[in-house]
């Protein structure tokens, strides 16, 4: 009877142990995708994955590399879906140097493509009034921002990173 349960102990011992061991990868996925901010990196790192900064992307993806805050630095870029997570230290706005300004939640998403982000969440832009920012393009010395109408500007006010003013709301 001993040995019996000698065999079933161990035999379940070692399920558990097994299931532990395959846990922890999935344990380190869950603790990627919950984390937002600073530590991001460090669980990167530990996966191997070591993301180049921000206005790198931003340049080989032919966007200028101001039009994010300067300070937004911690993002997650799935290159298969070209997905961009952007995240921002707080809600900020932005004045650039064309007196444009373009206000941001902590959060950003888009889908990020040569010469443009599609799609995009967490981004207005002040047309006499605030109105959500849904695309930004590039074409040669413009960058256009589609905001419930196309507008064009010059690019060169946004090759320059700039820092967020804080403010109340988005």
């Amino acid at each position: 009877m001993d040995q019996v349960l000698n065999k079933v102990g161990s035999y379940w011992f070692s399920k558990r142990a097994n299931k532990e061991i395959d846990s922890v990868g999935d344990d380190l996925n869950s603790l990627s995708s919950s984390i937002e901010g600073g530590a991001k990196w460090l669980v990167n790192k530990i996966k191997g994955k070591m993301q180049k900064p921000l206005p790198d992307l931003l340049r080989e993806y032919d966007m200028a590399i101001g039009i994010f805050p300067r300070d937004a630095t911690n993002y997650e870029f799935n290159e298969d879906t070209g997905k961009l997570t952007v995240y921002v230290p707080s809600v900020c706005e932005v004045g650039y140097k064309d007196s444009s300004v373009l206000r941001f939640t902590t959060t950003v998403t888009g889908y990020l493509e040569k010469g443009k982000l599609v799609d995009v969440e967490g981004m207005k832009t002040k047309v006499m009034i605030w109105v959500k920012v849904t695309t930004v393009s590039t074409e040669g010395s413009k960058i256009n921002f589609t905001a419930g109408m196309k507008k064009s500007r010059s690019r060169e006010a946004y090759e320059v990173l700039r820092d967020g003013v804080i403010v109340d709301k988005f």
